[in-house]
């Protein structure tokens, strides 16, 4: 039997019963918190990418508080919202190399401290290269690149 490997565009697609909002338990509490934990559908949160227009930014973290109010819950999922957004990077990038000019401007969303994203097409060096085309300034602090004052081209959610 030959295994064919799933393309972004495929797993952005696949929603696996999700969204679902859970209750905060066990060791996961103990990180977390008490409360209810939201866990989004891939193309939630690649419809959230999507809104952010050009010379703003987004964080993962913006996503999640987004995430967790829509779905009336305590905090958005950490690990889906951030592994839904390399899955929408990725998606993107598989749409522009068929030719499509509306792709998920994914370059814009960045780490919840503002640093950018080495897991992200192209790695680093790709997401500075799009966002100083849309007027940011990169710098780089120690090992990490991040985005001049981030905090004042963040969307409002």
């Amino acid at each position: 039997m030959t295994y064919k490997k799933k393309s972004a565009i495929e797993k952005l697609r696949e929603s696996h019963g999700l969204p679902k909002v859970e209750k905060i338990k066990g060791k996961l509490a103990k990180r977390w918190g008490k409360g209810t934990v939201a866990i989004p559908s891939p193309m939630e949160v690649n419809e959230i990418m999507r809104k952010v227009p050009k010379g703003k930014l987004i964080t993962i973290n913006e996503i999640r508080k987004f995430i967790a109010k829509s779905h009336k819950a305590t905090i958005g999922c950490p690990i889906t919202c951030g592994i839904f957004a390399w899955i929408s990077a990725q998606a993107a990038e598989e749409k522009k190399e068929m030719g499509k000019k509306d792709i998920t401007p994914w370059w814009r969303t960045l780490k919840s401290d503002g640093t950018l994203n080495e897991k992200y097409p192209g790695g680093i060096e790709n997401q500075k290269k799009l966002l100083e085309k849309e007027g940011h300034k990169i710098i780089q602090k120690g090992k990490k690149y991040i985005v001049l004052d981030y905090q004042r081209s963040l969307i409002k959610i």
